[in-house]
């Protein structure tokens, strides 16, 4: 069975270390973009099973980002969660209308933030097949 793959998008390179090591631990594969701009690039490249997203990015913010997923017929349908030291007040509200599946504030809860990703990714990509 082949490992559900995370894109981490974030500028702070702790952070994507970080996440990355908790994510391999729990059995999913990584790839990571810093800015808003690389970020579209890659989700092309690499089609990840799910991307978790900071809104205060170079090149291209959070919600730019989002927007251009959505936008995005081949992109579209890979869920966001939004990880972002920004205010809530406002941010997450505006963040889950443009897309986002779920929203964390910085620093999140590392068994809160894996009990969403499993339940965010899609079924296909955990081994399992829908009926169709």
């Amino acid at each position: 069975m082949e490992n559900s793959k995370i894109m981490i998008v974030d500028d702070d390179p702790d952070l994507r270390q970080a996440l990355k090591l908790r994510l391999r631990a729990n059995h999913y594969d990584t790839v990571n973009a810093v800015d808003g701009y690389s970020a579209i690039a890659l989700a092309h490249k690499e089609h990840p099973n799910l991307i978790i997203l900071d809104l205060g990015l170079p090149a291209g913010d959070g919600f730019v980002v989002l927007d251009r997923l959505q936008r995005d017929d081949k992109l579209s349908s890979i869920p966001v969660i939004v990880l972002t030291a920004r205010d809530p007040q406002g941010n997450e509200q505006r963040a889950l209308q443009a897309g986002a599946a779920a929203f964390f504030q910085k620093p999140a809860d590392n068994a809160e933030l894996l009990e969403v990703i499993r339940a965010t990714l899609p079924k296909t990509a955990m081994g399992t097949t829908l009926p169709s």
